[in-house]
């Protein structure tokens, strides 16, 4: 079926067109009219078979025809990136798209603007709770990755956010986009849903076993593959040499970087189009640590490793490189499988288990479906291979039975956690979705959970939560219905866990004036919502001197018991690293000192600086002194500076480095830039010609009273704050 055969709004056809679309895979010709009449919709086809054009159809359906809103949920922020920017390729037609993963304690009132809009499903679970008022003119929610319901993390935000759409406007549309797994009729059941599974992909997917250079595909087909230096060398090689692109998985960071280096001495004159040395270096300016080295160095052999420890802008940089085949491998732990789309002609998985806490375990035979989709260029390659690595006949057969020719596995809700329910809870109390016992279940048991088991199953669960919530001063019981307290109202609002909320408040009603902020620092790191740092063995000694030294500085008392205290010198280890990042140690020395990769440091920076913001709005009512401490704390956390600088990062190009280079030489703050020549300030390591202009730009220029001499040699470098650091590197 041709795209221009569908009942779609005028024009659509041809911006498909012009993207290359005009031929409908099977799959998208059975579920397109069905998306199109308006009908609920679960889809459950292969990775790379096009699932999100149908999600597209349906926006360009409600808001061209119907004249109502859109809202498109992803999981996350890089999907919502790339399905921003497919859905603006609509915006000729009129179809208004914005993009919103941010803030979750502001309504954003611009996207009241747009007609589509695209978020994670923490952003949408977000506008619901701030009950913002152009939610009422959504009739379409399209939700992408929805077999991610079964994730413990993000799962019961999505099954929440779709309940709740589904109570406040029964006749909206749902159009749910999956990876094939075995239970999907159970998502179309639970949402009133035409339900299409289908295994067809526009790129023929060979599946097979690698031992002995030898590949044995499930279709009982064999390749022989020449070893060379190691097998998943000989696989990359072979598929190099053949045109094609690999994607190699592996279980852990510290694999990806060593394979990745690994393979740059074999790749010789293969990287002809490898990215050159001015496009590595505005890669990620800033960043000049071991890891970013090592990866310019790959990146220059036409190789690539990609893990969660990297920044957003290096990710970004080796997926956008890949995809324009300049990269002709990537080494990536499994977190890739699920994010935007990077198909290539080979897969290769290194190992079938992964480490969690406690040992080794398998990876979900789902998981290792979504490795094994991603091989197979659609437009480039006639069929894509996915190929496992054995180490024995043994182990050959294992994976045979128990990956390739196995079903991925039912999906399930993860939202009977007491600790998960409990901010779900609340939020729904506090919009006033809810408002009593009877009110509450009846909503659970819309859920997904209650699909799968009974409401029954979640009554003890919910009232465990409502007796803390009301304990904790959250809620309140007036004449049998249920309200949330302007405390309760806020902690929904900001977006934190109730546990969260009372240990913060706990935090604050100790702080003393003169205390300083490392209190505040572990304060935060003692929350369920921060995702705290494991401790080392050779951690340990450190730790606990340092525990010792600073324990008058805590607003906590000290566990006693074995292994509340592990947990205890966790929190810490992560509130130290916060406290060098705020104090200007060096970026590479924190890496180093605390076993962790610059995106790990990047998100841990974020969630603290948020935290911070939260316990700040928490201050007004259990202890207003700290809100001028929270301030500053909260701007050190987000631009890694002491006080004295909080001025100078304020300019745009402007960031720690720069700012400590220029308080060096005397330019402390902006009437010193202003007075200061030109030629002077664009001397200085690091600013340059055209940032010593924007800089002279936004401080504009000097009065009367600044135009006096700089600083003299011996004013030039200024003492540094009088807070000291924690930890001596």
């Amino acid at each position: 079926m041709k795209v221009s055969e569908l009942d779609v709004p005028e024009g659509v056809a041809e911006v498909l067109r012009q993207d290359g679309i005009e031929d409908l895979y099977p799959p998208q010709a059975t579920a397109a009219p069905i998306a199109l009449s308006g009908k609920n919709l679960v889809l459950a086809v292969p990775t790379a078979s096009g699932k999100s054009l149908i999600g597209y159809l349906a926006v360009a359906r409600q808001v061209l025809q119907k004249g109502g809103k859109a809202l498109y949920i992803v999981p996350l922020r890089a999907l919502a990136s790339e399905k921003f920017e497919d859905l603006k390729k609509f915006e000729p037609l009129g179809i208004r798209t914005a993009m919103s993963v941010g803030d979750f304690d502001q309504p954003d009132p611009q996207l009241e603007k747009a007609d589509v809009i695209v978020a994670t499903s923490e952003k949408a679970d977000s506008l619901l709770r701030h009950k913002t008022s152009w939610l009422g003119s959504i009739n379409l929610v399209v939700a992408d990755e929805v077999h991610l319901i079964n994730d413990p993390d993000r799962g019961p935000t999505l099954e929440v956010t779709l309940a709740k759409f589904r109570k406040y406007n029964p006749n909206i549309q749902i159009i749910a986009l999956s990876a094939t797994v075995r239970n999907s009729r159970e998502l179309a059941d639970w949402l009133d849903a035409e339900h299409i599974n289908n295994t067809w992909r526009p790129v023929k997917l060979k599946e097979g076993v690698y031992l002995d250079n030898l590949v044995r595909f499930t279709d009982n087909s064999k390749k022989t593959i020449p070893f060379d230096e190691d097998p998943v060398w000989s696989l990359v090689k072979d598929s190099i040499d053949t045109g094609g692109q690999c994607l190699v998985f592996v279980n852990t960071r510290k694999s990806t970087e060593t394979l990745a280096v690994k393979f740059t001495k074999f790749m010789k004159d293969r990287a002809a189009s490898a990215p050159d040395d001015a496009e590595l270096k505005a890669m990620d300016a800033d960043e000049n640590g071991s890891m970013a080295k090592s990866l310019r160095a790959c990146l220059k052999k036409g190789v690539a490793f990609h893990h969660a420890g990297l920044t957003n802008e290096q990710r970004r940089f080796v997926e956008q490189n890949f995809k324009k085949g300049r990269v002709k491998a990537i080494v990536a732990t499994p977190t890739l499988a699920a994010g935007i789309n990077l198909p290539a002609r080979r897969v290769i998985i290194r190992e079938v288990q992964r480490y969690e806490e406690g040992g080794y375990v398998p990876i979900p035979v789902m998981e290792i479906k979504q490795m094994c989709g991603r091989a197979g260029r659609p437009r480039y390659d006639k069929e894509g291979e996915a190929i496992v690595v054995a180490r024995n006949e043994d182990d050959a057969s294992f994976l045979f039975e128990n990956y390739l020719l196995a079903e991925s596995e039912d999906i399930y809700s993860k939202l009977g956690n007491e600790a998960v329910l409990r901010s779900h809870i609340l939020s729904t109390i506090a919009t006033e979705t809810v408002s009593t016992w009877d009110g509450l279940m009846q909503f659970l048991a819309s859920t997904f959970f209650a699909h799968q088991t009974r409401v029954q199953g979640i009554e003890e669960v919910a009232q465990r939560i409502i007796e803390f919530l009301m304990k904790e001063e959250m809620l309140r019981e007036l004449n049998g219905r249920y309200e949330a307290t302007f405390f309760g109202k806020r902690v929904s609002d900001m977006y934190i866990d109730p546990v969260t909320a009372v240990r913060m408040r706990e935090s604050l009603r100790r702080y003393r004036p003169g205390m300083g902020h490392f209190g505040f620092l572990h304060a935060i790191c003692s929350t369920p919502d921060m995702l705290n740092m494991y401790t080392r063995r050779n951690d340990s000694q450190w730790l606990d001197d340092l525990i010792e030294k600073r324990a008058k500085d805590l607003l906590c008392d000290i566990p006693e018991m074995d292994e509340e205290y592990e947990y205890f010198r966790s929190e810490f280890k992560t509130a130290v690293t916060l406290d060098e990042w705020i104090n200007e140690t060096d970026e590479e020395k924190i890496l180093e000192v605390m076993g962790i990769g610059p995106g790990d440091l990047r998100s841990k920076v974020e969630l603290a600086k948020w935290l911070i913001y939260s316990m700040r709005e928490m201050s007004n009512m259990f202890n207003s002194d700290t809100y001028p401490a929270l301030t500053e704390l909260m701007l050190r956390m987000e631009h890694g500076v002491r006080q004295q600088l909080l001025d100078l990062v304020k300019l745009k190009g402007v960031g720690r480095v720069r700012a400590r280079a220029l308080f060096a030489k005397g330019l402390v703050d902006r009437a010193a830039l202003r007075r200061t020549d030109m030629r002077q300030l664009a001397a200085i390591h690091g600013i340059g010609e055209t940032l010593a202009q924007s800089i002279k730009k936004q401080v504009g220029e000097a009065t009367a009273d600044e135009a006096q001499p700089g600083p003299t040699e011996e004013t030039k470098e200024q003492p540094r704050s009088g807070q000291t650091k924690l930890f001596d590197f």
